[in-house]
């Protein structure tokens, strides 16, 4: 085991906060850690805080959801004053871990428990440094050395032996500030205090497009709670013409957050290396995304829910995708999220799962570690049939949220609008955006939206716009690439257009997928192929390619706890 080593952890944020209680955990000898956070407070990183939230933002996740940290969001909400609590629209004689809560609240307490566990490791003897307001501008590893430096700004330097990239979320721009009322994400939520008597354009139907509508209505209106308990949406004098329209490939609205039974049931679905290494060994090297679904979805219904397990017991991947969605585009959008809303109502009540589910939430995670793995060709699988499932079904609206939407709905103030797989989005030359689509009719269409607000979510980041630049220069960091196993399927693919593929000199053909090349302990590989002993990756936005269903906090417990593995074991 390695003693006296000094671990650096870029960014604060809540995948910070993880790595810090994983490294504590694991009683390093000799541990000393330095934590580089851009922002100056601790835990919230971007979701949780000013840049990221309002105070009508709400998580989709509750205190019963979230993986352990020091102690739990119930016994903080108790600790909080009247005040406090009454500022942040909570009521603690109503308040329970299945209670979902306002993000800057979240936010407020992930700051806490890194406080909490710097109280820990000072018992422990652990040397912990806090760099607030430190932008680190490069990474240099020194090879000769077995160290790395840090460059925070232009001048401060800083000598360690293992990084952690944290960085978190990352929204680079290319038009927004120069084109008027072009927003290329809703983030920081400030920018859209606007108050808009036309049409607003938003392209996505995810957590992140409802973050930019209940901003955004409420600044053109307010919402009133009906004596019978229903909510209704008034406009406000010179927003008459208000109105927002969401743009998606299926014309379908989220899913709405029901009662979790099993929160953490991802984790017990987990394959072993040695299931791993057998499925590859029966398939050319590949993990078959057949066996995934199989395991990890349909296999979980034969004790718990037989009648589930013999309807799709016999169904392909894309089999069962074209039957849920076709269930769903039978009826009119905003028909079915009423009705689900009150089925999600309905399990929240009786706090009974909506089990299948709870089981494709728990696939989506599963097929993380396991996802480098695949052929080119099961990725091109994933991405482009079960993800756009899995985005809508896994989303969990909360109940206020879906409320709101509903509200604006009936209101005349909110439509979907269906604009396939095809639809392309380019700013004005003046202001706002041109959506260009093809309608159901199969006439072609071109909107001008006055305002755009593009909510498509966290896109992962290709290797060109990885951050650190020395370690792209010194060839520290590679792209990352998935084989296809058949040539005849990667020739189709190239004759298609994909410009993402190369071939290498045995024939192979490979296809580039975004972010950078990581090992099973989240090392960086280099240009060699070689895994580093002091780099590790953390941040979402470049493990896309390698990890296609890569947020949330129970991906940030969970890889944290493989990275402070490999440092403890002295990896």
């Amino acid at each position: 085991m390695q003693q006296n080593i000094h671990v650096a952890i870029i960014g604060g944020g809540p995948s910070g906060l993880f790595m810090y209680k994983r490294l504590i955990e694991n009683n390093i000898a000799g541990l000393k850690v330095s934590i580089f956070e851009s922002r100056k407070q601790l835990g919230a990183g971007m979701p949780y805080s000013y840049e990221g939230a309002t105070s009508e933002h709400l998580t989709n996740v509750s205190d019963h959801e979230i993986p352990e940290l020091v102690s739990t969001i119930e016994d903080y909400v108790q600790s909080l004053s009247e005040t406090t609590l009454r500022s942040y629209g909570i009521d603690v004689d109503d308040f329970n871990r299945y209670k979902v809560v306002p993000r800057l609240l979240l936010g407020r307490y992930l700051s806490e428990q890194f406080m909490l566990l710097k109280r820990m490791a000072d018992e422990k003897g652990i040397e912990t440094q806090i760099h607030l307001g430190s932008q680190v501008s490069d990474i240099i590893d020194l090879d000769s050395q077995m160290q790395v430096k840090i460059m925070v700004g232009s001048t401060d330097t800083y000598i360690v032996d293992k990084v952690i990239i944290c960085t978190g979320h990352k929204w680079p721009t290319r038009y927004e500030g120069n084109v008027e009322h072009y927003f290329e994400s809703p983030y920081p939520p400030s920018k859209l205090a606007l108050k808009t008597n036309h049409a607003v354009g938003i392209r996505g139907a995810s957590l992140t497009a409802i973050d930019a509508i209940r901003t955004l209505a409420r600044h053109n209106g307010s919402f009133e709670v009906l004596e019978t308990g229903e909510l209704r949406y008034q406009i406000d004098p010179g927003s008459e013409n208000f109105k927002l329209l969401m743009h998606t490939r299926s014309g379908l609205l989220p899913a709405i957050r029901f009662h979790q039974e099993e929160p953490f049931l991802a984790n017990k679905l987990l394959i072993s290396e040695e299931e791993l290494m057998l499925n590859r060994l029966e398939n050319e090297g590949f993990v078959s995304l057949d066996f995934l679904f199989d395991r990890n979805f349909k296999a979980q219904f034969k004790e718990k829910d037989p009648d589930f397990y013999a309807i799709v017991e016999k169904l392909s991947l894309e089999d069962f995708v074209e039957a849920v969605l076709s269930l769903r585009e039978q009826k009119d959008a905003f028909e079915g999220f009423r009705q689900e809303h009150e089925q999600a109502l309905k399990s929240i009540r009786r706090r009974q799962s909506i089990y299948w589910k709870e089981v494709l939430s728990a696939l989506s995670f599963t097929l993380n570690y396991p996802a480098k793995y695949m052929s080119a060709e099961d990725m091109l699988r994933l991405k482009k049939v079960l993800m756009p499932l899995i985005s809508i079904v896994i989303a969990f609206v909360p109940q206020s949220s879906s409320r709101e939407l509903l509200a604006l709905h009936d209101a005349g103030r909110l439509d979907v609008v269906n604009v396939g797989t095809d639809s392309r989005v380019e700013p004005a030359s003046d202001r706002g955006a041109n959506y260009f689509y093809t309608d159901e009719s199969g006439i072609e269409v071109k909107t001008h939206y006055k305002t755009f607000v593009d909510c498509v979510g966290q896109r992962p980041l290709d290797f060109e716009e990885f951050t650190f630049k020395s370690l792209v220069d010194n060839g520290n960091v590679s792209p990352a690439y998935l084989r296809f196993r058949s040539v005849e399927q990667a020739k189709e693919q190239m004759l298609a257009g994909n410009d993402h593929m190369f071939v290498a000199p045995d024939g192979a053909i490979f296809l580039q997928v975004p972010g950078v090349k990581i090992d099973d302990s989240f090392r960086l590989v280099d240009h060699s192929g070689n895994a580093s002993q002091r780099l590790f990756m953390m941040a979402v936005p470049y493990m896309g390619g390698y990890n296609p269903d890569y947020s949330g906090l129970d991906f940030c417990a969970a890889t944290s706890e493989i990275i402070a593995n490999r440092i403890a074991s002295g990896g």
